[in-house]
């Protein structure tokens, strides 16, 4: 069976080349004789990859010498509990800008360990824009103040960086990092799950200004404590290697390919000529405000729930797969990250077209 244009939310597409690479090189990586899923994380090889790893990171998304990155295990919601044990620690009050679910969730863990101040939300219109911010209702001793940059399930985007002055800015940047160009001066806490843009489930990165690490509350679990993985170069415990060695190889494949510059751009032609299609036509809608729309995820729909059930199947007939929306918006979804190249959304915008003649 041939390859299809997998449209999933995450774990999602990887590079074609990516996946050849990491297969010749499955049993034997280089001439160690073994596999890096049987390696030692003590091992000069394996020492090298992860190395390896950050540095490419570093130099992809430009991140200061005053900034951590730490590989870590245990997904972006780990780090739900993390950022307020660590961060929550002088008036006990933290900021949110509520746009979904995963914001949703963040909430819950901080309210465990302090008071919480939503600034905005969308909730009112089911998340399907990014509220304005009223900078009057920011909390001035804040610990932190959270932003979720794109939100993989509603499709919506910050376009532009709220400034916090010297509020810390925590991001989570799951389902966009790497995906376009930002200033990571103007964020304090970067994290993300891998499962999108990085490689296969089971890495998450954290790129933390310096200064704030070391300030984690006395309850904080050793394995939540961003200093204890600081120190040891995120080599407290095992790390997840493998996933390491195939972010590893998605970095570099990005590195070829131009960057994030170049991934931004390519990213903007694949949304806009999905998006052109959708304002155009007469069966599919889109459910995001313009101002707001996704680069990487972009929900839609026809209004008729057996339609839309109707155009998931024939797409999959066509191979192009995982279109169902996220239950909570319904219709379809198109998760269209750095590794989907243009042709297959050029598929799916001509498949829509002809499903739009037959359906109308």
């Amino acid at each position: 069976m041939a390859r299809v244009y997998n449209f999933a939310a995450g774990p999602a597409t990887l590079p074609e080349a990516v996946l050849k690479k990491a297969a010749a090189e499955l049993v034997e990586y280089q001439d160690t004789g073994m596999s890096v899923m049987e390696m030692s994380h003590r091992s000069k090889a394996y020492d090298a990859i992860h190395k390896q790893a950050e540095a490419l990171l570093r130099e992809l998304m430009n991140i200061p010498d005053d900034y951590y990155v730490l590989l870590l295990q245990g997904g972006a919601s780990t780090q739900f509990s993390a950022v307020p044990l660590n961060l929550l620690n002088g008036s006990g009050i933290a900021d949110f800008v509520h746009t979904g679910n995963w914001s949703k969730k963040a909430i819950a863990e901080a309210k465990r360990y302090g008071q919480v101040n939503i600034v905005a939300s969308s909730e009112d219109k089911t998340f399907a824009y990014i509220p304005e911010l009223d900078e009057n209702k920011f909390t001035e001793n804040a610990d932190y103040f959270y932003i979720v940059t794109n939100n993989t399930i509603y499709g919506t985007r910050f376009t532009s960086i709220p400034d916090t002055g010297n509020i810390p800015l925590v991001a989570d940047m799951s389902s966009n990092i790497l995906s376009e160009v930002y200033d990571i001066g103007k964020f304090d806490v970067i994290l993300a799950g891998s499962q999108k843009n990085i490689g296969p489930a089971g890495l998450t990165i954290v790129i933390v200004r310096k200064d704030l690490v070391g300030q984690a509350r006395e309850i904080t679990p050793v394995m939540l404590n961003w200093k204890t993985q600081a120190e040891a170069g995120s080599l407290y415990n095992t790390p997840p290697c493998y996933c390491i060695y195939m972010a590893k190889l998605v970095f570099e494949w990005l590195k070829e390919h131009g960057g994030i510059k170049e991934m931004q751009a390519r990213n903007e032609e694949k949304a806009q000529l999905l998006y052109d299609f959708l304002d155009q036509s007469e069966l599919f809608k889109a459910t995001v405000n313009p101002r707001d729309r996704s680069l990487m995820n972009v929900p839609f729909v026809t209004g008729d729930a057996d339609l839309d059930a109707l155009f998931i199947s024939e797409a999959g007939d066509q191979g192009l797969v995982t279109l169902k929306g996220h239950r909570s918006v319904g219709g379809m979804r198109a998760s269209i990250y750095n590794a989907m190249p243009k042709a297959g959304v050029e598929k799916l915008v001509e498949f829509m077209k002809t499903f739009e003649r037959q359906h109308k």
